[in-house]
């Protein structure tokens, strides 16, 4: 008669030949192709914050032949806004410029659900066509960083914007928002002390990959007294810091004296 052997017998002498043999492959990796979040291709790391995708719009543009006052006046006149198209050079906007115009109305409502300083801190798909409204033929499509927009005073319609291409190469320098966070459980503040905020924004060199939308400042053990330096801040550790981290971001100040209360 016929006995057939378990199948746990005949399978664990295969499962373990083949975990050996993955041991040893592992073994034999060189260590510099181990995952480094220094090195590149980089990625965002568990805990950061990230781009949140509903924003994650593509711009329209179209070329524009010349600038100038007039031109810029016509532009805005039919809804669009001037704008520029720099190579980046050593982070920041270089030469190789080149003219478009972009809808106003996409910039405004980019600006006003980001905020300003988010929106200049996050990189968007820009797609350059022949016609108005996507229409025609595609030019070229890049990734650009916004570096200014300018805004009317009055109506805060945007008067043009200086954009930055944005290479998956590139290293940008970005003044990046700060985001406070943890005040309910504040030591400081739970005692009525005030909470003062000296930088909004902190400049760093940031791998197009993986430039922030924003940074967490957490207060929640932040005390009568104390304060956070831009060394404590939490980044990726491919971002390199452009100021002195010595320099203060906040602090918790001490509430009033009783005889200040009784003077107000």
């Amino acid at each position: 008669m016929l006995l057939r052997r378990p199948l746990q017998t005949l399978t664990l002498p295969l499962l373990r030949r083949h975990f050996a043999a993955a041991a040893a492959a592992e073994a034999l990796v060189p260590p510099h192709q181990a995952v480094d979040p220094l090195s590149p291709p980089y990625d965002y790391l568990p805990g950061h914050p990230r781009p949140d995708a509903k924003h994650d719009e593509v711009i329209l543009a179209v070329p524009r032949a010349s600038s100038g006052r007039h031109v810029a006046a016509k532009e805005r006149k039919a809804g669009r806004v001037p704008a520029i198209v720099f190579e980046q050079e050593n982070g920041q906007e270089g030469g190789n410029k080149r003219l478009v115009s972009v809808q106003s109305k996409q910039i405004r409502k980019l600006v006003d659900h980001l905020g300003r300083s988010f929106f200049l801190s996050r990189l968007f798909r820009l797609q350059v066509w022949s016609e108005h409204a996507g229409q025609g033929e595609l030019i070229e499509t890049v990734h650009v960083l916004p570096r200014k927009v300018h805004l009317h005073a009055g109506t805060d319609e945007p008067l043009n914007i200086t954009f930055m291409r944005a290479p998956s190469s590139a290293l940008l320098k970005i003044d990046v928002p700060l985001m406070f966070i943890g005040e309910d459980a504040s030591p400081g503040l739970r005692k009525g002390a005030y909470f003062n905020t000296i930088k909004r924004t902190v400049k760093y060199l940031c791998p197009a990959d993986i430039v922030p939308p924003y940074i967490e400042v957490d207060l929640s053990e932040l005390d009568v007294g104390q304060k956070l330096l831009m060394r404590d801040l939490k980044v990726h550790p491919a971002l390199k810091l452009l100021q002195s981290p010595d320099q203060p971001i906040c602090n918790i100040i001490g509430s009033r004296a009783p005889e200040q209360k009784k003077g107000k």
